[in-house]
């Protein structure tokens, strides 16, 4: 028995404003609607991100979330920043990542260049 990784879902009260803000800042198309869905497609072996509305607003911080590794640590915040993004604070302390989150609160990490 094989398994695959298909997606990972982002819930959302607008899919199609979360969708926006992760296409532009991954540099991929967005595809949908289809039924509500609206989805990005990395491409080869990764999962696609499916963007889904649901019903409640977000009440905590996401047990799950995004990171992302630049070229440029501050550059990449700063852009992220212009698309909508916003940095907060989660209790981190002094790491060398920055917590931001998307236009509906959902946090990711940009994490410093290898």
């Amino acid at each position: 028995m094989s398994l695959r990784l298909q997606n990972i879902t982002v819930d959302c009260a607008d899919p199609e404003r979360v969708a926006q803000f992760w296409s532009e800042a991954l540099q991929l198309p967005v595809h949908g609607p289809d039924d509500g869905e609206w989805w990005l497609e990395p491409g080869g072996d990764s999962p696609d991100i499916l963007f889904l509305s649901v019903p409640e607003a977000k009440s905590v911080k996401n047990r799950v979330h995004i990171d992302l590794r630049p070229d440029d640590q501050d550059a990449e915040v700063a852009r992220l920043t212009n698309l909508g993004a916003r940095r907060i604070d989660i209790g981190q302390g002094d790491v060398t990542w920055v917590v931001m989150s998307d236009p509906e609160d959902n946090e990711f990490c940009v994490l410093r260049p290898r």
